[in-house]
């Protein structure tokens, strides 16, 4: 193989914990029981990529959303709930990340809307002040700017064009299978973090 020049890091589940289970909880505690059916892990209703994929703006994803679901609650309240999912990064994470500088192109690839995208980064300017967030990779593509999201096929070249990087040269790193394999077949190594495992665990840093 190649010798490995880029990085390229998904956000969720990798350097920011995140759970599901804590947004499909919080929605159940304003009356939506079903939550699941709209967004997991794995999965995304239409509304859902609309909104990380920017097509419909915070507040079309509002309305839309009680329609769909008939909840009678306030856009605060939706906004709570929908950001329970981000917890912390962890600091040994940030630490490993910003070792990588030197020695990798290191890029982020997520996909988020812009409801968490506000919010993670109010969060890491608490937890880390200084430095912000997106100044940690030479680029931070996030899919509702990008206008794309995985685990599609064209995002990726969309990626591998704008940053004008070697996919056989690249690695991407995902806790989702579905969007490793898309890289793959996009021409990256992927590296496929299964449940409990972490970045620290790779060797890269």
């Amino acid at each position: 193989m190649e010798k490995i020049e880029t990085i390229i890091l998904d956000l969720g589940g990798v350097l920011l914990n995140i759970s599901f289970e804590a947004t499909e909880k919080a929605f159940e505690s304003i009356g939506l029981t079903n939550f699941h059916q709209y967004f997991s892990q794995y999965k995304a209703s239409p509304l859902f990529e609309q909104l990380e994929t920017g097509v419909v703006s915070e507040q079309e994803f509002y309305s839309y959303f009680r329609k769909e679901t008939k909840l009678q609650v306030d856009d605060e309240a939706i906004t709570k709930a929908w950001n329970a999912m981000l917890l912390d990064f962890p600091p040994e994470r940030i630490e490993w990340l910003r070792g990588l500088e030197d020695r990798y192109r290191v890029f982020l690839f997520s996909n988020t809307n812009s409801i968490h995208h506000e919010a993670f980064q109010l969060k890491f300017s608490a937890e880390f002040p200084g430095k912000p967030f997106d100044l940690h990779f030479e680029k931070a593509y996030y899919s509702h700017i990008l206008g794309k999201r995985k685990p599609y096929i064209d995002a990726f070249q969309a990626l591998i064009s704008d940053a004008g990087i070697n996919p056989a040269t690249t690695v991407f790193i995902d806790d989702t299978k579905t969007n490793v394999e898309a890289a793959e077949k996009a021409g990256m190594k992927g590296i496929f973090l299964t449940n409990g495992q972490t970045v620290l665990e790779l060797g890269l840093g």
